[in-house]
C-alpha cells in the first residue's frame, strides 16, 4: 500500500517536486506522516507554490520557507508577487528561529507594503510548527467553505419550501383540489404559470386527476366568475 495514501482522505496536498528535493528526507517523512494522520492524500507535482491544499472544495496555496535567510528575502518576495494574483488564498509561512531572522522577515514585509491578507504572512518558530500551521490553515479554510455550502443549501431549501407553500396555497384554492392533487400538478408542470396555460387534455395526460378536477383547474384560470365564486368544500 502506498504510504502517502491514507485509507480515508479529507483532502489533497500537492507538494512542489523541486521543493521536496531541497529538503532533508527526515522532514519530508515528517510531512508525509503528519498529512496521513490528518487524512490528507499527498501528491508530488511541478506546481508554482511549495504546497497547494484542496480541502472542502477550496484551494489554498503556500510558500513555505523552512528557514528564513535574510539574503534570500528579495527572492521570496519576488515569488510572492508572481503568485498573489494567481491564488485567491495564498499564505507565506516562514520559520524565523532567531531575533535577527524575525526582524529581517518583518522588515521585508513592511518594505513591500503588501495589502493586508493578500497574501497572509505567518512567522513560526521552526519547520515542524510551520507545517502544522499550514495544515491547520488548510483545514480551517476547508471547514469554512463547507459551512458556507451547508448554509447556502439550507437557504435554498427554505426558499424552495416557501415557494412550495405558496404553490400549494394557490392551487388548493381551486374548488375540489386538495394537497395531493396540488403535489401531483407540481410534479407534472412545475409552476403556477405552466398550470394556468395547460389545457384540460394536457392535465389529464400528465396527471392521474379525474376529468372533473381537470375541468375545474382549466376553468379556474380562465373564468373569473368561476374563481371568484365561493369555494366548494
Amino acid at each position: 500500500m502506498d504510504p502517502y495514501l491514507p485509507s480515508k482522505s479529507c483532502g489533497v496536498c500537492m507538494m512542489n517536486t523541486s521543493w521536496r528535493e531541497k529538503q532533508h528526507p527526515a522532514f519530508i517523512s515528517y510531512i508525509s506522516s503528519f498529512l496521513a494522520a490528518n487524512s490528507y492524500r499527498l501528491n508530488f507535482l511541478p506546481i508554482a507554490p511549495d504546497f497547494i491544499f484542496n480541502s472542502g472544495g477550496v484551494s489554498i496555496a503556500f510558500i513555505f520557507e523552512t528557514c528564513w535567510y535574510c539574503e534570500n528575502g528579495e527572492i521570496v518576495l519576488s515569488r510572492v508577487e508572481k503568485l498573489k494574483n494567481q491564488f485567491k488564498h495564498l499564505y507565506v509561512v516562514a520559520a524565523v528561529p532567531t531575533r535577527e531572522q524575525n526582524d529581517s522577515f518583518n522588515q521585508y514585509y513592511l518594505k513591500y507594503s503588501f495589502e493586508l491578507g493578500r497574501p497572509t504572512f505567518v512567522p513560526v518558530r521552526d519547520p515542524e510548527m510551520g507545517f502544522e500551521k499550514i495544515v491547520n490553515i488548510a483545514h480551517a479554510r476547508g471547514a469554512c467553505k463547507q459551512r458556507d455550502a451547508i448554509s447556502m443549501m439550507k437557504t435554498e431549501r427554505a426558499r424552495a419550501t416557501q415557494c412550495l407553500d405558496a404553490f400549494l396555497h394557490v392551487v388548493t384554492a381551486i374548488p375540489g383540489i386538495d394537497n395531493h392533487d396540488a403535489n401531483t400538478l407540481a410534479q407534472a408542470f412545475g409552476s403556477i404559470e405552466a398550470i394556468a396555460k395547460a389545457s384540460k387534455g394536457s392535465i389529464l395526460e400528465s396527471t392521474d386527476l379525474s376529468s372533473d378536477k381537470a375541468e375545474r383547474i382549466f376553468r379556474f384560470f380562465r373564468d373569473p366568475k368561476y374563481y371568484l365564486s365561493p369555494r366548494i368544500h
